[in-house]
C-alpha cells in the first residue's frame, strides 16, 4: 500500500507521490515565541514529528524546515513589558521551546530558521509581489492585493470575506490607510518603541505571513512537498502564504497541505480563564511522564479533535507501563524452543504488516496502536506458553522497534538511568537552582521526565519516582 495523505487543499486523500522521487522537502509552521508552548500547540508539533519519522520510516529522504517566529505584536508588547531586547526576551522562550520538545521526543528539523534572521528574504520577497502588482505601497506600509490573487480561498474554501483587518493580522484595524480592507500587511511602518529594519519600503518589521513564505522557499525552492500546520493556520494564515508565494512566483506552492485538528481540554476549549490551559511543564510539575502525554497525543488520528483529559493522561501512562514490561520481557528472555509456531509467527507478521499500513493510510495512529495490541498480545502469550523461539523473538523486537521508530512512545533500553545517576542530575539541578540558573534546571528536570523519572519539589527537598 502506497503513503495516502489527505490533502486538505483538494479535499481528498490522495497517494503521495512528491515532487522529485524518494526525496521530500516539507515546511511546517513553528512556535510564536513569547511564552511558554501549550499543549494544544504541542498536539501539532507531535503530529508533525509523527509525520516525519513516517517519511524516513518509508525511506524517504526528508528536508524538514520549521520556522521559529520572533517577531510580532504579542512579542513585542510582552517584550517591553519585561523590559528586554526583543532578542534576549525571544531567546528564552526559543530554548524552553527546544527543552520541552526534547522532553517529548519530538525530532529537530533540519533547519529551524528564525524570522529575525531572514528579514532580507522577506524584503526581497515584497519587492517581487510589487514588481508584479500584487503589492503596493500605503502610508508607510506594504499590503498584499487580494484581488491580484483571483485563486484566493481555495485552500480554506471561500473564506474571502472574513479577510478583514484585524481578522488577518495582529494589528488594530484602523492603524494602516488599505486599498481593500480585505488586503494584508505584507510591511508594517515602524511605530514609536518598536523594533524595526531599514529596507528600501521604509523603516519598519516584516508581517507575520510573508514570514513563512520567505523562509519556506529559501531552504526548500519556490515549489515544496508537504506544507502542515494546524487547523487555526489554515485561514487565514496559509491561504495568504499561498496567494503571496504563487502571487510572487507564479508557481504551485506546496503540493500537500496536512492539517492537524483542534485539542480541547475536557470538552472545551482551552482558556487560563477556564482553568484548563496546560503546557508541558504543569503536567510535568503534576507528576506525569513526558511520554505519557506523548502517547495521549498521538493517539488520535491528527484530523480528528482531540479531547485532552489527565484521566487520559493516566490511561496513558498504564498503557505504556504494560507495554514496555512486554518489551522488557521480550528482551530480556531466552528462547526455549527451536522455531515459533505457525500461529505465532503468523500474528506477527499480521500485525506488523497492519502497524505499516495503518501509519500510510492518512497517519491512522489509532489503528497502528492497534496493531500494536495485537503484537502485544502475541508475545505475551509467547512468553506466558514457554513457546519463545530465536526467530520469533528477532520479528517481535523488530516490530516493536518499528513502533518506537515511528511514534515514539517506547522506553528504549539505552534511556535507563541507574538510581546514583538520577541522584547526581538531582544535586546537579539543585545547585543550578542554587545559582539562579533556571534554564538548566528546567532541561535536568525535562530529561529526567523524558527518561521516565518524575521529580516532586517540596519543603523537604526534591523527591523522584519512575513513571
Amino acid at each position: 500500500m502506497s503513503v495516502r495523505f489527505f490533502n486538505s487543499l483538494t479535499r481528498s486523500r490522495e497517494p503521495f507521490l512528491p515532487l522529485e522521487p524518494g526525496r521530500v522537502r516539507m515546511y511546517a509552521c513553528g512556535p510564536t515565541v513569547y511564552n511558554f508552548a501549550h499543549i494544544g500547540n504541542f498536539r501539532t508539533f507531535v503530529f508533525v514529528d509523527a509525520l516525519r519519522r513516517h517519511l524516513k520510516w518509508r525511506g524517504y529522504e526528508l528536508l524538514h524546515v520549521m520556522n521559529l517566529t520572533d517577531v510580532d505584536d504579542k512579542i513585542i508588547r510582552d517584550a517591553r513589558a519585561a523590559g528586554l531586547p526583543l532578542r534576549e526576551f525571544t531567546e528564552k522562550y526559543i530554548r524552553h521551546f527546544w527543552e520541552d520538545a526534547d522532553a517529548l521526543g519530538i525530532e529537530r528539523p533540519e533547519v529551524a530558521p528564525r524570522a529575525t534572521e531572514h528579514i532580507p528574504e522577506m524584503i526581497a520577497l515584497i519587492g517581487r509581489l510589487t514588481r508584479c502588482g500584487c503589492a503596493y505601497h500605503s502610508d508607510g506600509s506594504t499590503y498584499f492585493r487580494i484581488a491580484s490573487f483571483p485563486r484566493y480561498g481555495a485552500l480554506s474554501g471561500g473564506k474571502l470575506a472574513g479577510n478583514v483587518a484585524g481578522a488577518s493580522e495582529r494589528v488594530e484595524a484602523d492603524e494602516y490607510e488599505k486599498d481593500d480592507a480585505r488586503d494584508f500587511a505584507l510591511w508594517k511602518r515602524s511605530q514609536p518603541d518598536e523594533p524595526a529594519w531599514d529596507s528600501p519600503l521604509g523603516p519598519g518589521r516584516p508581517g507575520w505571513h510573508i514570514e513563512c513564505s520567505a523562509m519556506a522557499m529559501k531552504y526548500l525552492g519556490e515549489s515544496l512537498d508537504i506544507h502542515c500546520g494546524g487547523v487555526d493556520l489554515m485561514f487565514p494564515h496559509h491561504e495568504n502564504e499561498i496567494a503571496q508565494s504563487e502571487g510572487a512566483t507564479g508557481k504551485p506552492f506546496a503540493k500537500y497541505w496536512l492539517h492537524a485538528e483542534h485539542l480541547l481540554v475536557n470538552g472545551r476549549k482551552m482558556s487560563k480563564r477556564e482553568g484548563n490551559y496546560y503546557t508541558l511543564r504543569d503536567l510535568l510539575e503534576r507528576g506525569y511522564a513526558a511520554r505519557a502525554v506523548r502517547y495521549a497525543l498521538v493517539a488520535v488520528p491528527y484530523r480528528k479533535p482531540l479531547n485532552f483529559t489527565l484521566e487520559g493522561v493516566e490511561a496513558a501512562e498504564r498503557r505504556l507501563k504494560r507495554l514496555n514490561e512486554t518489551v522488557r520481557r521480550l528482551r530480556e528472555a531466552k528462547s526455549v524452543v527451536a522455531e515459533a509456531a505457525d500461529d505465532a509467527a503468523t500474528t506477527i507478521a499480521q500485525a506488523r504488516k497492519a502497524f505499516g499500513a495503518a501509519m500510510d493510510d492518512d497517519l491512522n495512529t489509532a489503528e497502528a496502536l492497534a496493531a500494536v495490541a495485537q503484537l502485544e498480545t502475541a508475545v505475551n502469550i509467547a512468553l506466558t506458553r514457554g513457546e519463545l523461539s530465536e526467530p520469533f523473538k528477532r520479528t517481535a523486537l523488530a516490530a516493536f522497534d518499528d513502533v518506537q521508530t515511528v511514534l515514539g512512545i517506547l522506553d528504549p533500553p539505552e534511556e535507563a538511568l541507574l538510581d546514583a545517576a538520577v541522584e547526581a542530575l538531582i544535586a546537579e539541578r539543585m545547585a543550578a537552582r542554587q545559582a539562579r540558573n533556571f534554564a538548566r534546571a528546567d532541561a535536568i528536570r525535562a530529561q529526567l521526565a523524558a527518561q521516565g523519572v518524575l521529580l516532586e519539589d517540596g519543603k523537604d527537598g526534591t523527591r523522584w519516582r519512575r513513571a
